[in-house]
């Protein structure tokens, strides 16, 4: 009879005890912190920008690009033809012709890249069909956007250039004019390049075109055309990962002693990990049922003795 009335209430208190004593570890939250983005880069062999008066007073615009290409992209053709109503006899025109005319893009989130090549090209305008308005030997640009770099940019122009079939000496100093007449004139510009903290582009060429071939129904041509153009964007870091655990674990605090104020350190730790003011008191009133508990069990078994 006394054992059954001791053991439900020595059951009950040391339950409580332990619940009073064991506390659990503060939760992590967890989420994907943000990506890197990726560069961006792109490429073309041939841009351009004209305006085409024909003798009948009507413009006519011919814009046009070559194997233009944006990452990730390669493009490879050795000709370009455009058709302009009422010029040249209503036949395609021949913008571009040569034996090597690519372009490639290339990027991801640590590098972005691109180059153009152009090799033996020739370049035309309506109504010359039969005289180039530029040939050269070869024309290449590369941009490089590298992630903790700075950007590069590089384009060179090799071999002879020559422009309405007269060979021409390009000067890095400034542009270079070429003037024919009768038939027009053109303004080349060498090897342009241009950088900042996250950006490149370059173009080997650049022409300022103004023509009067009075041929074939055209009366002038003004505008410009840019050979072996590439620009790249440097990729993006990626910001801070909020998914950084935290290493702080829960201290554990001695109760204070009867009479006494928990030190200010302690009030801070208990601030803290979450706990109050009341939080030694509890636990040391857990400590005191877990003894009475104990107790209780003893004077039970002596109970069952006698």
């Amino acid at each position: 009879m006394n054992s059954n009335a001791f053991r439900m209430p020595a059951a009950a208190l040391l339950a409580t005890g332990a619940v009073a004593l064991l506390t659990a570890p503060p939760a992590l939250a967890t989420g994907g912190g943000p990506t890197g983005r990726e560069g961006k880069a792109g490429a073309v062999v041939l841009r351009a920008d004209l305006d085409v008066a024909l003798l009948n007073t009507v413009h006519v615009p011919l814009k046009t690009e070559l194997n233009e290409v944006s990452a990730p992209e390669t493009a490879g053709k050795t000709a370009l033809t455009v058709t302009l109503d009422g010029v040249e006899g209503g036949n395609a025109v021949s913008v571009l012709r040569a034996d090597v005319a690519n372009s490639k893009a290339t990027a991801d989130d640590r590098r972005a890249e691109a180059e153009a090549n152009l090799v033996n090209a020739k370049v035309h305008v309506p109504g010359l069909p039969l005289l180039s308005l530029i040939e050269v030997e070869k024309v290449s640009s590369k941009a490089v956007c590298e992630a903790g770099r700075n950007p590069e940019a590089s384009a060179n122009a090799l071999g002879a250039v020559t422009v309405f079939g007269k060979k021409v000496t390009l000067s890095v100093g400034g542009p270079t004019k070429v003037e024919v007449p009768k038939v027009g004139t053109v303004t080349l510009e060498l090897s342009g390049t241009r950088t900042t903290s996250a950006t490149a582009a370059a173009a080997a060429l650049r022409l300022k075109v103004s023509v009067n071939p009075l041929d074939l129904n055209v009366a002038q041509v003004d505008g410009e055309i840019v050979l072996a153009e590439a620009h790249c964007e440097t990729p993006k870091a990626p910001g801070p990962d909020p998914a950084a655990k935290s290493d702080v674990k829960p201290q554990a605090v001695a109760p204070a002693a009867a009479g006494t104020t928990a030190p200010a350190a302690s009030r801070a730790n208990l601030a803290e990990t979450g706990g109050g003011f009341l939080t030694p008191y509890a636990v040391g009133g857990g400590v005191l049922l877990l003894g009475a508990g104990a107790g209780a069990l003893v004077v039970a078994r002596r109970g069952r003795a006698s």
